[in-house]
């Protein structure tokens, strides 16, 4: 029989597993935190991982602002769910007070619940505020898990703040639903509401809240509240949805430039409807029109209309 090898106790071996089986045993249980990783994700995917434990800091921010809304709530769910009872939402505005805030985070009595603080912001941080970011994302006060909402421009995803949360807690970026994805996305929504919708009628819901993706989420609530479990033709649709769609003049380039003619037509009717001066959709489609007219000379003297395109970016 063969016997394994030991390692006697003052080994190197036998006393890392040692410490660390005693300083395992000797960590108060702090719920199901999952160990520190850069994490960034989508809102799709943040389910999944609040379910493999919360983590001390969060940011969800991008560009629309239903989808932030519905991840923040998720975050919500889950402390609550882990125990996170208290909850302290902050507005962040210029000349906010950090100092009290971080007090007031660091007098957290010895026998106080576990708390959410949330902070939101309605513009971009100032510097002062950025700098108070970072240190709350590397360091949580304790007992707390950290959530901060709010829009951000794309420059702004690259700034050290946001890395902080990236680096130490979770990033939740959300994206625009494109129009090409925003048909399924309604037909998803429905669905896990128990309606069915034709892909003509999903189509025409599609057109009427185009570029207002709150508008297309009432609609779906809506719907399931005045039709449950229905299957919904293109009818309908044309009784119940009014037309919430929003465009801008680049997007109305963009389908006129691509032989979009109805789409195209539909977004100008709806600029109008909203007011949108005519010289500045002129500009647009003349900005877009000069573009070509630029790629197209450069194509005879480049190796492929590729390279063309490339060199006018």
């Amino acid at each position: 029989v063969g016997i394994g090898r030991l390692a006697p106790p003052w080994s190197r071996r036998h006393n890392r597993a040692a410490c660390r089986a005693n300083h395992k045993a000797a960590l108060p249980d702090r719920g199901a935190h999952e160990p520190d990783r850069a994490v960034r994700t989508s809102p799709d995917a943040l389910p999944s991982g609040l379910a493999r434990g919360l983590r001390r800091a969060y940011l969800v921010s991008g560009t629309e602002p239903l989808l932030i809304a519905e991840a923040a709530a998720a975050v919500r769910r889950a402390a609550r769910a882990a125990g996170y009872a208290d909850r302290e939402v902050h507005f962040i505005e210029r000349g906010f007070d950090w100092d009290e805030l971080l007090r007031d985070a660091s007098n957290l009595s010895l026998f106080a619940s576990r708390r959410l603080i949330e902070l939101k912001f309605n513009a971009a941080p100032d510097a002062e505020s950025q700098r108070a970011l970072s240190g709350l994302a590397a360091q949580p006060p304790a007992d707390t898990v950290l959530l901060v909402t709010g829009e951000l421009e794309r420059k702004s995803l690259a700034t050290n703040w946001v890395k902080a949360f990236e680096e130490h807690g979770v990033f939740v970026i959300t994206q625009p639903v494109a129009r090409g994805a925003l048909p399924g996305w309604i037909r998803d929504r429905l669905a896990g509401q128990g309606v069915q919708i034709a892909p003509a009628a999903t189509e025409l819901l599609a057109d009427r809240v185009e570029g207002n993706l709150l508008a297309a989420q009432q609609e779906v609530e809506r719907i399931v509240l005045l039709m449950p479990g229905a299957t919904l033709g293109v009818e309908d649709v044309a009784a119940l949805v009014a037309d919430s769609a929003r465009y801008d003049v680049f997007e109305l380039s963009a389908a006129a430039f691509s032989g979009h003619a109805a789409r195209a037509l539909r977004m100008l009717a709806g600029l109008r409807a909203e007011g949108q001066e005519p010289p500045l959709i002129i500009w647009a489609l003349l900005q877009d029109l000069r573009a070509l007219s630029r790629v197209s000379l450069r194509a005879g003297r480049e190796r492929s209309l590729d390279d063309a395109f490339r060199a006018e970016q």
